[in-house]
């Protein structure tokens, strides 16, 4: 039962965080050509679970409490690829598959690169 709470916790504030993040970059860039928030959120959320992944491979710090608050909850509350894929949809049905192609392109590459980049770092810490 402490599990399912830390899931419910931890994916309530890693919402919050998206939300956030999602809203500052409405505030600062009007007329965004791309969703810049969820491609912000999904290679932050690629790079801490790679990062969060490989110290938890290398080191026994993770309670399994505290991978469920931290991997199951917040990181699946904070990154957003059900919203990409509506995104895309979007894209798709409004004529726009270059930049529907330019979104997956950026958000695959950039998010695999960013695990890889987490778990070198994890490495080196």
């Amino acid at each position: 039962m402490i599990k399912i709470a830390m899931v419910g916790l931890g994916g309530g504030l890693g919402a919050i965080c998206r939300y956030l993040v999602y809203e500052t970059y409405l505030s600062m860039i009007k007329e965004a050509w791309l969703p810049l928030g969820t491609i912000t959120v999904n290679v932050t959320g690629c790079l801490a679970i790679g990062l969060l992944g490989g110290i938890a491979e290398t080191r026994d710090i993770f309670t399994p409490e505290m991978r469920a608050l931290i991997f199951i909850g917040f990181l699946g509350g904070f990154t957003t690829f059900s919203t990409f894929g509506f995104e895309l949809f979007f894209f798709l049905r409004n004529g726009q598959p270059g930049l529907a192609a330019l979104n997956i392109f950026i958000q695959l590459t950039a998010g695999l690169l960013a695990v890889w980049a987490g778990f070198s770092l994890a490495r080196l810490v």
